[in-house]
């Protein structure tokens, strides 16, 4: 599961030892250690060591892995096929340990994961070495498999995997896009004129204490951190002000993207900017340091109440790029809204801000199809959060993606009504 860049928290970690006693370590929020004794370790090649943790390395693990790991688990499975750089990788240990049956099985699964040639060459070498190996395909019938990039980063295959298996039912829940506006300076303007409840609901989430009042004075510029201590010590107004900044660079991209730019390139190129924004005003005051402007983050982070635990740092880098590559080549502004939102917040890229970031870009891709902005209120944080969780730690991106779609629908109305009373 880590080889594939699976990061939950599990509800049970096995630990194999000589001295394992098969004994079972109740730990906190339902969790578990077992160890279980295993009077012969496999062979030092077989072992790699991780984030201070021996593993087993990946192609011994997809031997040691049982038939139903495949059906259960089909994106790390298929990320860990991806892995697989040269057919050696596994063959030394199948020939060295006759296992003929686990053979026929990686055949079958490099075959329905798009890679013939090393499923021929496993058949191919264990005959050659007398074995009766016979292909059998792990995978369930039905289980569609992304077509994982040979070799890449195991991030960018999980990346790309989750978002191929969770496009479906976006869709099937979500709204048809309306287009593109005709009058744009009437959308820009519904833009405008929903900021003071988006801003009060988007930083209510995240905990600030923020009122109309204080988000009108510092929209409005009655806001001065050169001359009022209160200002340039308040996290809350230095919290509002950051909103207010990015959300005017967010408003200038919505305007190119309903004029027609391809919001997945634009958004690739702007969020850092919006990054900056959202977090200047603290730099400023000395609320924080300058260094939480340099960019993607440095370290690991911890999502209190939840047993998702965002990529590793490292894995930052390549997992950004991968969603950019997604969003720029998705037809559908739903699912670029949908799961542009949840995956942002799933790689966590930043310090912080990231769910901030991740509602603003939902709302650029919500535009790129006509959809009004939406607000996600703070009312709601709960079921908001668990569906994110759901999707996040049981790949289950259904209540999420009808919690989005009923908020859409529901602007929609607003909207409606607004043009017909008007």
């Amino acid at each position: 599961m880590l080889h594939s860049e699976n990061t939950v928290i599990p509800a049970q970690a096995i630990i194999s030892s000589p001295l394992g006693k098969n004994n079972k370590i109740e730990l906190l929020f339902g969790t578990s250690l077992y160890d279980l004794k295993e009077p012969q370790i496999s062979a030092a090649a077989d072992l790699m060591v991780r984030d201070g943790l021996r593993l087993f390395s990946p192609g011994a693990a997809l031997i040691g892995v049982p038939e139903t790991f495949f059906l259960r688990n089909p994106i790390e499975a298929g990320v860990l096929l991806a892995s697989i750089r040269d057919p050696s990788d596994v063959l030394q240990r199948l020939l060295e340990g006759g296992h003929s049956v686990v053979a026929g099985r990686l055949a079958g699964a490099f075959r329905r994961s798009g890679r013939p040639e090393l499923a021929n060459e496993i058949l191919t070498t264990m005959r050659a070495a007398g074995y009766d190996v016979r292909e059998s395909d792990p995978f369930a019938p039905q289980q569609a498999l992304a077509a994982l990039p040979a070799a890449a980063p195991p991030i960018v295959g999980r990346v790309q995997a989750m978002w191929e298996s969770m496009r479906g039912p976006v869709l099937e829940v979500f709204p048809q896009p309306p287009g593109l506006p005709e009058d744009q300076e009437e959308y820009l303007r519904r833009v405008q004129e929903i900021y003071r409840s988006d801003a009060y609901h988007s930083l209510s989430i995240e905990g600030y204490s923020v009122t109309a009042d204080l988000i009108e004075r510092v929209r409005a510029g009655n806001w001065d951190p050169d001359h009022h201590d209160a200002d340039r010590q308040s996290r809350d107004a230095l919290a509002a002000r950051g909103y207010w900044q990015a959300s005017q660079v967010v408003k200038e991209n919505v305007a190119r993207i309903i004029g027609g730019a391809n919001p997945g390139t634009l958004v690739r190129n702007s969020h850092r900017e919006w990054y900056r924004e959202l977090f200047q005003p603290c730099v400023v005051s000395g609320l924080v340091g300058p260094g939480a402007l340099a960019g993607y983050r440095n370290g690991a982070v911890y999502l209190r109440t939840s047993r998702h635990v965002p990529p590793r740092w490292e894995a930052v880098r390549d997992a950004m790029p991968a969603l950019f590559d997604l969003m720029e080549n998705e037809r559908e502004p739903g699912v670029r809204a949908v799961l542009g939102h949840w995956l942002f917040g799933y790689i966590h890229p930043y310090p912080d801000g990231n769910g901030r970031m991740a509602r603003f870009l939902m709302n650029a891709m919500l535009a790129s199809g006509g959809y009004p902005w939406t607000v996600i209120r703070v009312e709601d944080r709960t079921p908001y959060l668990a569906a994110l969780d759901s999707a996040s730690i049981d790949l289950d991106i259904d209540p999420f993606a009808a919690f989005i779609a009923q908020r859409v629908r529901w602007s929609a109305e607003q909207v409606e009504r607004q043009a017909t009373r008007g």
